[in-house]
């Protein structure tokens, strides 16, 4: 579904079952957008005259505020509506509340929503005008933050064909990491490890196409990419962690254990960070880290998304 009949991307909704070649022009036009923010003059009038409206059911200010710039760049009208005003907390639905913005003529939902399968909701009753990328939904997907953050691997890496990846903890809850996995499969990268406690790994976790370990140390034995995750405590039912210092004492990075990885092995962190519970502070802000790289990048890589599913020829699927 979210390819149209011609081949071409209509929808961004996950990463699963994209092609390569799709994943690989998504990066390349982000590329041709990176400088923007350097420039006196940072718009292009990719979607002059088009409405973006970003639906937030579930706040996040990091992603709003990184799809909004990114659309006011493309010379987009953007509208943020707040998830507290929306008409859904009158007993409206969300698809009412969809139908009356289509009215207004918006030509792309940027949605995002605590419950998996809202984005897939939306896009199957939006007229074909209308496109709709997922910016998060339940513990399903991300896959904005997946192509910002292979992007940001390969600006440092340059390719993936030898990489030795680490996603290291709250996997089970993790709609990031299910994203990131498939983004780095997708391009070919020949070892993916996932590092957690067993109660934050998914049952059958190899299935997607990874490595687990439940021993840090191990897990990040010569690996080129470090991912930390956040520990998503309010996800959680029951006690899934002793506590939140002894998660730390194994599971977050210091420097002791970063020192397993390779000598030039990148740091990243989707954010929010919880420092001293994922990641040592000096780890966070020292050399390897690319954290903040990865913000800046997520910009371009949603502006490159946001042209493609508004009408850009390329990103086709092969016939």
């Amino acid at each position: 579904m979210q390819y149209d009949s011609s081949g071409r991307l209509r929808h961004f909704l996950t990463i699963e079952g994209l092609e390569r070649e799709t994943l690989v022009h998504i990066l390349d036009t982000a590329e041709t957008f990176i400088s923007f923010g350097e420039r006196e003059i940072k718009k292009v009038p990719i979607l002059r005259g088009k409405t973006v409206v970003n639906l937030f059911f579930e706040n996040s200010t990091r992603t709003r505020t990184t799809f909004e710039i990114a659309a006011k760049r493309l010379s987009a009208d953007v509208i943020n509506l707040n998830p507290t005003r929306l008409s859904t907390s009158k007993g409206e639905s969300v698809l009412d509340t969809v139908r009356n913005l289509e009215a207004m003529h918006t030509d792309l939902f940027v949605v995002r929503d605590a419950h998996s399968g809202a984005a897939y909701l939306i896009a199957q009753h939006v007229p074909s005008h209308v496109a709709i990328i997922n910016a998060g939904d339940g513990r399903h997907a991300h896959p904005t933050q997946a192509m910002l953050d292979v992007f940001t691997i390969r600006q440092h890496k340059h390719e993936f064909k030898n990489l030795r990846v680490a996603i290291v903890g709250d996997i089970l809850h993790s709609r990031v990491a299910r994203s990131q996995i498939h983004a780095l499969n997708i391009l070919g990268t020949p070892e993916v490890r996932v590092v957690a406690p067993k109660t934050l790994l998914p049952t059958e976790v190899e299935r997607l196409g990874v490595h687990p370990y439940t021993d840090m140390r191990r897990g990040l034995k010569d690996v080129d990419v470090v991912i930390m995750l956040r520990l998503q405590l309010e996800r959680m039912q029951g006690t899934l962690i002793a506590s939140e210092q002894e998660y730390f004492n194994l599971y977050g990075l210091t420097e002791d254990k970063l020192a397993q990885a390779k000598p030039d092995v990148l740091v990243m962190h989707p954010g929010p960070i919880n420092r001293g519970l994922e990641i040592a502070s000096d780890v966070a802000d020292g050399p390897h880290s690319v954290i903040l790289d990865q913000v800046t990048n997520g910009i371009a890589v949603r502006m490159s998304i946001m042209a493609m599913v508004m009408g850009g020829q390329a990103g086709r699927k092969k016939a």
